[in-house]
């Protein structure tokens, strides 16, 4: 019995290579990974009584540097910022999450009957979609955050509505290409409704760039709710939250109270540099020009 030596799919391929962009998307995968780790087991953490309560501001001293007591020190607030910046990832991911999947689940299903539908439908929603993609993201979610107030679903939504546009368009394009393929025109002929042709035959074709501007639009998703923290836009008063705690360490930074914005700082960037990586590593992973330019086989 002679063994084989094991292959893998030509489209996994990318797994196993060692090429600039997969080392990033690695990379960008663990440090999502630990944040998603962080996030569901700083309860845990809290229960058990590693953490102390992020809310709890009475027991601590003020604007105690790092020490074995507090590894972060502590804020202008008697905060733990070591607790806080800890359960900061799980508010940063819990909104990031919530506003991505509403810009994926309003955006992909408008851009497929736009693109397959065509006609004034068409034309009316890139009018609309064209329009809000010419605002800027930060002032946008600023504004509607002004309207909506404040809080986690709020937060969520003041973020997507930025990003459905970018979806739309993309699955638009790909959905106005892909309608006139054969099998596209052979579906139709046999009788099968739009819901069919749509769900069956185009979905998966037009979705392949949805993965990459997903964690692309996470990564803006996490900085815009720091910019909207920041601005006392983001999430209620006391809610432990990474740009919230930025906006109260500034005015302690001239007198030298330096760890109360780094570690929040830190955290902040660190996610975003992650989802950013593994978004551009899905990017050469889907598109088979980038695989072909950068690998061979």
């Amino acid at each position: 019995m002679t063994l084989t030596k094991l292959r893998l799919p030509r489209s996994l391929n990318v797994l196993r290579h060692s090429s600039l962009s997969v080392q990033m998307m690695w990379a960008g995968i663990v440090i999502t990974a630990l944040f998603v780790a962080i996030a569901l087991l700083t309860p845990a953490f809290q229960s058990w009584g590693w953490l102390q309560d992020p809310l709890d501001s009475l027991s601590n001293p003020i604007h105690e540097p790092p020490s074995a007591a507090h590894w972060f020190g502590t804020s202008r607030e008697g905060y733990d910022v070591f607790s806080r910046t800890l359960f900061g990832s799980r508010m940063a991911l819990l909104v990031v999450v919530l506003a991505t999947v509403i810009s994926v689940a309003i955006g992909v299903p408008l851009g497929m009957l736009s693109g397959y539908l065509g006609g004034r439908l068409d034309r009316v929603l890139l009018f609309l979609m064209d329009t809000i993609y010419t605002l800027p993201g930060l002032l946008l979610s600023v504004t509607l955050a002004f309207v909506v107030g404040r809080g986690v679903v709020n937060a969520a939504i003041a973020l997507s509505i930025a990003y459905i546009p970018q979806y739309y368009r993309v699955v638009r394009n790909h959905t106005v290409s892909v309608k006139t393929e054969l099998f596209v025109e052979a579906a139709q002929s046999m009788g099968a409704t739009t819901w069919r042709v749509l769900s069956r035959y185009l979905f998966f074709n037009v979705i392949q760039s949805v993965p990459v501007l997903f964690t692309l639009n996470a990564a803006d998703a996490a900085l815009t709710l720091g910019g909207l923290g920041f601005l006392g836009l983001g999430l209620p008063d006391q809610t432990p939250e990474w740009g919230a705690d930025l906006r109260q360490a500034l005015d302690a930074l001239p007198t030298g109270i330096w760890w109360t914005a780094l570690f929040p700082g830190l955290a902040l960037t660190s996610l975003v540099v992650g989802l950013s990586l593994v978004g551009e590593g899905l990017n050469e992973f889907i598109n088979p020009l980038l695989r072909r330019e950068n690998w061979k086989n």
